[in-house]
């Protein structure tokens, strides 16, 4: 009795099957690398809104807690409790004042529970500028934290009444790109524009409430 003869595959069966492997290996390895840079992607995005949240909670703590507390400038007194606007040491607008609330635990510590800070545009980055009195030594150089990178413009608004105003009834306030006066002003905004999230604007009643 004969046996069945063996039969093998043939060279272009071999060939057609590697290349279906080689074919289905290249797809795999280009949807692994799509998803390997999407996620990358993300993630870059991810900590880019991280870095703009922490930076507009903390400008939103700052300006809340504004008080009329004015700081010395360059050693002498000035009543000047806010000062903004397009100064020589900022690329864009900057702003100066007092806030209170930084915490003290039973004023263990050699300071009060107020503080000067700043904010600032230097090199496509937004800083915050503070020190640990308010009043300080001619010469002193407040201590400078970088709070968000990519910024292309930073603009401060004020809204407060004019001189004229003061003297009137009227209630209607405008905008103003500067500001410098013994009192705080009746609101503030702060545009940024970043490369990554566009312009960004929001207002802050010194009310205490975000408008």
């Amino acid at each position: 009795m004969q046996g069945i003869p063996a039969r093998g595959f043939t060279l272009l069966e071999i060939l057609i099957a590697m290349s279906i492997f080689t074919l289905i290996g290249l797809a795999s390895t280009g949807l692994l690398t799509t998803v390997i840079d999407s996620n990358e992607l993300s993630e870059s995005r991810f900590d880019k809104l991280q870095q703009l949240q922490r930076a507009m909670t903390t400008i939103e703590r700052d300006i809340l807690q504004a008080v009329p507390r004015a700081a010395r400038l360059n050693g002498e007194r000035t009543d000047v409790v806010m000062r903004g606007g397009q100064l020589d040491d900022s690329d864009g607008d900057s702003i100066g004042f007092v806030r209170s609330g930084w915490n003290n635990p039973q004023l263990m510590l050699p300071r009060s529970t107020q503080q000067f800070v700043g904010y600032r545009l230097k090199e496509n980055k937004l800083e915050r500028l503070y020190s640990n009195y308010v009043d300080n030594v001619i010469g002193f150089e407040p201590k400078v934290r970088v709070l968000l990178e990519n910024v292309t413009d930073f603009q401060v608004e004020f809204l407060a009444e004019t001189a004229a105003q003061q003297n009137t009834d009227e209630d209607e306030l405008d905008w103003r790109e500067s500001y410098t006066g013994a009192a705080l002003p009746k609101a503030v905004a702060f545009e940024i524009e970043t490369e990554d999230f566009g312009r960004i604007r929001r207002e802050f009643s010194l009310g205490g409430t975000a408008l």
